[in-house]
């Protein structure tokens, strides 16, 4: 497998690393952390114009053309200065959605707008007694003179509190279903909530709302397989964000263990320090190689690579990733504990990208239970 990045990558790669230092530096996630939306329109629609909103979609529907790959490069870039934009939520959980799950007609109408930064989504297909089963829903779609009557509860949902339009999964007669309902919709909900990162999400509820037939994406009873498919680009996703978070707080740490000083010395020549230093290094690559491998298996349609490798580049975040950002912490002394201190921002974000879609114990549940591994195992 080919893990280097060709010419056109790398010049993304670069743009969008000198839009996050130049443009969005940490200073400015603090100054929208308390503010309603928590980012700013502006700011994705020029994200919009400069084409990021559409790398991994074709060309067919207003898009780059490129794949899971170059979104997951913009990814690792924008986390470096914490970016709050919600590109996660709305491009890889909302956009990758409706463009595996919708008719051309709904392209145009949904993700069109969006990957011009006009517009912005949300996925809500979350609920209290769900965790990670998307099947386990309680949310109900009534057949209905006008198409659906939607009822019931969604929680965390990301960029719900803002999005142009939600995208909501539903027990219909067939099965599992995804619907398209505008944020204005009568009977819906929205309950703003902050998140331990300083972003935001949503509490939905729905209360007999009607949306018509052709708000219904693909066949009644298609969606588990479209959300199934979501979960593992986010889950590939969140591993690509970390990769940029670790290798900040990792370049963060080694720059405060040059100028700390104690006893008259600098406290990086202290040889255990230098030791710990290593350690975090040699975790940010593993890190940084498996999520090279899920972001490449995440296009496949192969479902036990990629879910192997996408369980296990989660399960990596959860160990290795988790323990540098621990040490970046700790490493820093009294003052990588205080607010005041961009580490601890980074530190946040690593622990809430580790909760979502799928901690540690469900990955390594999802791995060991695939067929391949039980195979091989007896």
């Amino acid at each position: 497998m080919d893990f280097e990045l060709d010419q056109d990558q790398q010049m993304l790669a670069k743009t969008v690393a000198d839009f996050a230092k130049n443009e969005s530096p940490v200073e400015r996630f603090r100054k929208l952390r308390d503010d309603d939306v928590g980012y700013e329109p502006a700011a994705w629609k020029h994200m919009g114009e400069l084409g990021w909103l559409g790398v991994p979609f074709p060309e067919s529907v207003g898009g780059f053309g490129g794949g899971f790959i170059e979104c997951a490069v913009v990814l690792e870039k924008l986390a470096t200065t914490l970016v709050p934009e919600p590109y996660l939520a709305s491009v890889v959980l909302g956009g990758l959605t409706l463009l595996r799950a919708g008719n051309d007609a709904q392209h145009g109408a949904y993700l069109a707008p969006m990957i011009e930064g006009d517009t912005t989504l949300a996925l809500a297909y979350s609920e209290p007694q769900s965790r990670h089963d998307v099947t386990a829903l309680e949310t109900t779609a009534s057949p209905d003179a006008m198409g659906y009557r939607l009822s019931g509860k969604k929680v965390w949902v990301l960029n719900g509190h803002n999005a142009d339009h939600l995208i909501v999964s539903a027990k219909a007669p067939g099965g599992v279903t995804l619907f398209v309902v505008p944020r204005d919709a009568k009977g819906l909900t929205v309950r703003v909530a902050k998140t331990i990162d300083g972003h935001k999400a949503a509490f939905v509820e729905l209360e007999d709302v009607i949306v018509t037939e052709d708000a219904r994406l693909g066949e009644e009873g298609s969606g588990a397989a479209v959300l199934d498919r979501t979960l593992d680009y986010a889950a590939a996703a969140a591993v690509a964000e970390a990769v940029g978070i670790t290798t900040t707080m990792l370049d963060m740490t080694i720059d405060y263990l040059g100028t700390r000083e104690q006893f008259g010395a600098k406290i990086g020549s202290f040889q255990a320090l230098q030791h710990r230093a290593v350690d975090m290094y040699a975790e940010v690559e593993l890190l940084r190689s498996i999520s090279m491998a899920s972001m490449v298996r995440a296009d496949q349609d192969d479902d036990t690579a990629r879910r192997g490798d996408v369980s296990a580049a989660k399960y990596q975040l959860a160990t290795g990733g988790i323990w540098v950002a621990q040490q970046s912490l700790q490493l820093h002394g009294g003052i990588g504990a205080t607010d005041e201190h961009d580490i601890g921002l980074y530190f946040k974000r690593m622990y809430a990208l580790n909760a979502l879609f799928g901690d540690e114990e469900h990955h390594v549940a999802r791995f060991a239970n695939d067929p391949s591994f039980v195979e091989a195992s007896t």
